[in-house]
């Protein structure tokens, strides 16, 4: 297993990437890649892999994102180290909270790409969300050691009702989406997403 990187967007350098691209078949991650894969065959698009570096099946956090963004085939993964804004928010946001990666998994609460190629980003439509509520449960199935679900934005919170349907009284904590986009909207959006990953870390530790 290489070292865990230091800084953000790591896997714009392709021999990261593809010391990442060599670890896709461990174990922990195998489950996970199944379901992605069958979940890319029914839909008929692609779904980016779980970081190998992070938990994969062993994740005791599991932080759901919107939807894969339209450059995420570049690496194949759903990952804190893409070179994107988003994800570097991500990398420095969890880091700053002490969240152990080999405890997460990062997910998309819709898990396939809706962008047509060239696409600019946009927001899941209604019918997308409704067509991926299903893969919850498989994917909570997956993922024995979960103590608590953090929602990042408008759109991933609205799983909040489905996930205490599947697994009443596991800890869903909601935060804003960590967008560049938004987060430089205001100062409380990086407050309150520091909050949220604190409460989050507080849970793993025990309380």
């Amino acid at each position: 297993m290489p070292p865990e990187p230091e800084a953000p967007k790591s896997l714009a350098d392709p021999a990261a990437l593809a010391a990442r691209r060599a670890l896709v078949d461990l174990p922990h991650v195998a489950p996970i890649r199944a379901l992605a894969r069958a979940i890319a065959a029914e839909q008929g698009a692609p779904v980016p892999d779980p970081d190998p570096l992070d938990g994969g099946v062993e994740a005791r956090l599991l932080l759901l994102l919107e939807t894969p963004g339209p450059m995420v085939l570049r690496t194949g993964f759903v990952t804190r180290d893409s070179a994107n804004g988003t994800a570097a928010n991500l990398f420095r946001f969890l880091r700053e909270a002490g969240i152990a990666r080999r405890d997460t998994l990062i997910w998309n609460a819709v898990p396939w790409v809706i962008h047509a190629p060239g696409a600019l980003n946009r927001a899941p439509r209604r019918s997308e969300a409704r067509a991926a509520e299903p893969y919850l449960a498989p994917l909570l199935a997956l993922l024995p050691d979960l103590v608590v679900v953090v929602l990042a934005g408008r759109f991933a919170g609205g799983c909040a009702p489905v996930l205490a349907t599947l697994r009443p009284g596991l800890p869903v904590i909601a935060i804003p989406h960590p967008s560049p986009t938004y987060v430089c909207t205001s100062p409380e959006v990086p407050a309150r997403i520091r909050r949220g990953f604190a409460e989050a870390a507080d849970i793993l530790c025990g309380g």
